[in-house]
Formats: C-alpha cells, sequence, structure tokens
C-alpha cells in the first residue's frame, strides 16, 4: 500500500512539556497537520506555537490522562492516519522516507511504528510467531504508546484508547483488541525514532510524580488484567503486588524512611481501589 505524509495528522499530547515540545515538533514534516492537546492549559505555549508554525493547532485540555487526551487529538483529525506521539520523541532525517518506501511492501496494518534507536529499549513485545514480510518489516504484539502510526479506517466503531486508564497499559490495551480483530501490527526496522523519555517538568521536583506513577500502576495492572482476563485472573495476578508492597510499607515505616513509605502506600491504595472498582481518579497537582 501506498502512504502520503499529507494523509497523516500528528497528535501531540503535552503536559508542561514546553522545553522539549520544540524539538519535536521541528523534527516532523512541516506541510503535515499538528494537533497538540496541552494538558496544563499553557495558554502562552498555545499562542507560541501557532505563531510559530503553520498547519498546527493547540487544544487546552484538561488532563485526563494520555489515552482521553490522544481521543481527543485523533477525533479532531480529518486525515486517514492519526500518527501518537509522545514530545520528547525525535525523528531522524530519513525516518519518514524509509517508512514510506516499507509500507509499499503491507497490504494493510491497523498500527505501525518506526523503531526506537536504543536496541536495550525496544517499543514493542513479540509474544507470537509471524511470518517474515520484508527485511526491514516486523509484525508484533504490542506498540508502545509514545509512537503510534494508527490506520483510522481499522477503527470503525471509533473507539481508539480506553479512557478509564490514565496512565500505563493504554496502548496494550488498544493492540490487544486490535489484535484480537486479526488487524496487523508492525514495527519498521530501518525506520528510527528517538525516544528521549521521562522529561523535566515542574512536577518532576518534587517526589509527587513518582507517587502518582506508583499509584497509577498498581490501578492499570488490575484494571487491564480484569479486563481482559476476568476478576479472579486479576487478582491472582496482583495478590503477591500487595503483599510486597504491605510488607515493604511497614518495613520503611518502622525505619523512618517516608519516601519509600509513601510509594509503598501509593501501591497498596491504587490496587485496592481498582479491586474494589473505583475509577482511577487521582491526578497531579498543577
Amino acid at each position: 500500500m501506498n502512504l502520503d505524509l499529507k494523509e497523516i495528522t500528528f497528535i501531540i499530547v503535552s503536559y508542561k512539556a514546553k522545553k522539549i515540545i520544540y524539538n519535536c515538533i521541528n523534527s516532523l514534516p512541516k506541510f503535515s497537520k499538528k494537533i497538540v492537546v496541552e494538558n496544563s492549559y499553557d495558554r502562552d505555549l498555545k499562542s507560541d506555537l501557532e505563531s510559530k508554525y503553520d498547519n498546527i493547532e493547540v487544544i487546552l485540555n484538561e488532563n485526563q490522562g494520555m489515552g482521553a487526551s490522544n481521543n481527543i487529538g485523533i477525533k479532531k483529525t480529518t486525515t486517514k492516519y492519526a500518527f501518537i506521539l509522545n514530545p520528547d520523541v525525535l525523528f531522524k532525517e530519513n525516518t519518514f522516507l524509509n517508512l514510506i518506501e516499507a509500507i509499499k511492501n503491507i497490504d494493510n496494518f491497523s498500527i505501525i511504528s518506526p523503531i526506537n534507536e536504543d536496541k536495550n529499549f525496544p517499543n514493542y513485545k513479540i509474544k507470537n510467531n509471524y511470518p517474515i514480510i520484508h527485511d526491514h518489516i516486523m509484525e508484533v504484539d504490542t506498540i508502545d504508546g509514545f509512537s503510534m502510526l494508527i490506520n483510522k479506517t481499522k477503527f470503525e466503531d471509533q473507539i481508539y484508547f480506553d479512557e478509564n486508564f490514565f496512565l500505563y497499559l493504554e496502548n496494550t490495551d488498544l493492540c490487544i483488541r486490535q489484535k484480537n480483530k486479526n488487524e496487523k501490527i508492525f514495527i519498521i526496522k530501518n525506520s528510527e525514532i528517538k525516544h528521549i523519555g521521562s522529561y523535566t517538568t515542574k512536577l518532576d521536583q518534587s517526589n509527587n510524580l513518582e507517587y502518582i506513577r506508583n499509584w497509577h500502576w498498581m490501578w492499570s495492572k488490575f484494571y487491564f488484567n480484569r479486563k481482559h482476563h476476568g476478576y479472579t485472573t486479576a487478582l491472582l495476578k496482583t495478590l503477591k503486588n500487595l503483599v510486597s508492597a504491605s510488607l515493604k510499607y511497614l518495613f520503611y515505616a518502622l525505619i523512618f524512611n517516608r519516601h519509600k513509605r509513601t510509594i509503598y502506600k501509593m501501591r497498596i491504595l491504587g490496587l485496592v481501589n481498582s479491586m474494589i472498582g473505583k475509577k482511577s481518579y487521582l491526578r497531579p497537582n498543577n
């Protein structure tokens, strides 16, 4: 199949990412449409981006999580494809050229992505044995959410990311649902991106972000397993996490390590809230 870059809208979900988002946008094709969903209501960033770049729209949004914010961007697009990106992703000079050339060897796809240049941190997982299509094309089971080119025609129900997730596993859930419909997901091995990783924000200057991440990791782990495998399996898969976090909480309480104690307290709370069916309500302070 053929892919025209004019048929792609790039969607970047941002939260206090002013320091890095410009580099990401500068690495994208100038003529392509871009939508930035800014979750911190940074009006100055919106004004600056929309004045500096053509074909860009900045949506100021309440922080509802990556999945819900991605959905806002996708549903605003009028193009056939939506390219989901984190603001800490950079594209190389030949990323798009190699991506387009590789796609010519594919009959169809649901989700596709360039490969992360750091081989120690692959942006995909493979559980099944898939036939080789081409030297540069690899069929996979899941792709990390920081880079996902989504073929909207494969989502006739227009259900993309599960908005119950706030952090973690929303991309894995999306991929599994598509795989269950016998849709194809690919990584292009000679088309590389650079993922910087957790970017620095004002929130990183405190321990608050780490506490929130621990809460949501455990909440998402139980919810994901319950959704795909049932409540009993989810309970069995996370019971050891509950026991481990409880023991560590008591240990760090005894030695007066407040930071570590709080981490494991947040894990317990996230997991218990998910077990009793509460929504992932915890949010960072602006």
